[in-house]
């Protein structure tokens, strides 16, 4: 609480995050149980710590931007082989993106953990990796990577999800395709459809097309497999007459959400740009 106080002035949100700090946590088997340290996984004070907390990073590269100057001076450095880089971050999650040589993303490694250390926090040493864009690394669930454009000689960064958000989803809706076979076919279509509309809806923006068509394929088995477990003694011809009208999964008015169908929009960097309601003079008071 003590860093926290160095950080926010506002008493009032001191006194909700003290008091969300020692709420006790509800276990399953219906025990309230004291917290002592820490916050629960998952919790909802998490990301507003993050947030406080990290702001220190923010802060920090927000500087280191500024000297690099405008375009052009940053382009000469480049030129020079001098380094720059930017911070990207999401809550507690975040990447330094480096124009430079893996000494300076070391060298740049190294102060992260120093402007961390005052407010407590440290680097893990399992999850914070150093890769070339060409290797590629994983950020928000998506694997970035710069590969040759197909067709032509140019290399560009790509965004697609990544081998644990595909392995994810996958779990979620072999859970729901597993067993359950007493419940009609349109309560476990609108499960299913749930799961996989938010998936398809959040990497939508990515590289995401073939992933897409692999769901497709993915949920039609997991769903076929669930009706012929439902209706064993069921023939085909009758499955298709009562459930697969042209080969897909339709019970009444539901129909198994099909992810191939959805459009991939790439995002276009707006920066500064991006309207917020706060003024200058706001932000500056908070």
């Amino acid at each position: 609480m003590d860093r926290m106080r160095a950080r926010v002035g506002d008493k009032r949100i001191l006194v909700l995050v003290k008091a969300f700090l020692k709420a006790g946590i509800l276990s399953e088997d219906g025990v309230e149980r004291d917290t002592d340290t820490g916050t629960p996984q998952g919790g909802i004070l998490s990301p507003l710590l993050a947030n406080i907390a990290l702001s220190v990073l923010d802060e920090h590269f927000a500087e280191v931007w500024a000297s690099f100057g405008k375009g052009s001076t940053r382009r000469y450095r480049r030129s020079k082989g001098m380094a720059t880089c930017r911070l990207v971050r999401y809550a507690d999650d975040f990447v330094v993106l480096v124009a430079g040589t893996r000494a300076d993303a070391e060298t740049l490694r190294d102060e992260v953990a120093e402007v961390l250390r005052p407010m407590g926090l440290r680097l893990s040493e399992t999850k914070t990796t150093i890769a070339h864009i060409d290797e590629g690394f994983d950020f928000l669930g998506f694997r970035i990577q710069r590969q040759r454009q197909p067709g032509s000689n140019k290399r560009i960064v790509y965004t697609w999800p990544s081998k644990k958000a595909v392995a994810s989803i996958k779990a979620k809706v072999r859970a729901l395709t597993t067993g359950g076979t007493n419940q009609p076919l349109w309560v476990l279509l609108r499960r299913v459809n749930s799961v996989l509309r938010g998936w398809t809806n959040y990497f939508r923006h990515g590289s995401s097309k073939a992933t897409f068509r692999y769901l497709h394929q993915f949920a039609w088995r997991r769903t076929i497999r669930w009706l012929r477990r439902k209706h064993p003694r069921v023939t085909w011809k009758q499955l298709r007459r009562l459930y697969l009208p042209g080969w897909w999964p339709t019970d009444g008015a539901t129909i198994l959400f099909d992810p191939a169908t959805v459009p991939v929009t790439r995002y276009r960097y707006r920066g500064s740009k991006i309207p917020t309601p706060w003024t200058a003079a706001q932000m500056g008071a908070a």
